[in-house]
């Protein structure tokens, strides 16, 4: 084992934390990105793009596809009724039942007279690192090979995990709003394509921004602009 001390601060700019409210597509030309909603036992999915609305129900036995009407204001959030599909989005935190994800919006689906419950929009930031866990998607701007194991797990006050060869941990703490990591313990295998794991350590010595995607995705930028981008594992 070889010590690596990298002092290491994240800007926690929770920006996706923010109350400011996220409108379902509305119709065509109001907002091109899809909105997607989820739910389970059973199984379900939604996807309300500006033209269609497209329902995916009972594990996939039931498919619905309709033209999107349009939005209407409801208590909270939108509604949309069609002859086969009525949905109502409502703007309050929600948890999927199945993993501590937490989205933005509760929904409701009513298909064919069968009514089913779920979350929506975009997956909030977890309220705090610890109990988290992450596989790396890229770093650099590289993506990272599916066939290399890689972590970022934070656990209590500790933090562990491999960015595609050696292992590495030590503890960590927040304080108003800045991360500090180490000093680490790290192993000293020599693997193929070793470049990316040193692009990271790099990265880690110095301040790093902290921010999330709608999708829930974890990205990491230096100040230099240099990122790692990582997905949540659940």
């Amino acid at each position: 084992m070889i010590r690596i001390a990298l002092p290491a601060a994240f800007i926690l700019a929770l920006a996706a934390c923010a109350p400011a409210a996220e409108t379902p597509p509305q119709g065509p030309g109001e907002q091109p990105a899809a909105y997607m909603a989820l739910g389970t036992e059973p199984g379900w999915t939604l996807e309300i793009t500006p033209s269609r609305l497209n329902y995916d129900g009972d594990y996939g036995e039931t498919k619905i596809m309709a033209p999107n009407p349009g939005a209407k204001p409801s208590f909270n959030g939108e509604r949309y009724v069609t002859d086969r599909l009525t949905i109502n989005v409502t703007h309050a935190k929600c948890s999927d039942g199945m993993s501590d994800r937490r989205y933005h919006d509760k929904v409701t689906v009513t298909a064919d007279g069968k009514t089913v419950k779920g979350c929506g929009g975009k997956i909030l930031p977890p309220t705090e690192l610890a109990g988290t866990n992450w596989i790396f998607v890229s770093i650099g701007g590289t993506p990272v090979a599916g066939d290399r194991p890689t972590a970022l797990q934070f656990d209590g006050n500790r933090l562990s995990g491999s960015a595609g060869c050696n292992r590495f941990s030590g503890t960590y703490s927040v304080d108003g709003g800045t991360l500090k990591a180490g000093p680490l313990m790290a192993t000293e295998m020599a693997c193929p394509g070793m470049e990316l794991e040193q692009a990271f350590f790099k990265l880690m010595t110095a301040p790093v921004s902290l921010t999330f995607a709608d999708d829930g995705t974890l990205i990491l930028t230096g100040s230099g602009g240099q990122t790692a981008v990582l997905k949540r594992a659940i």
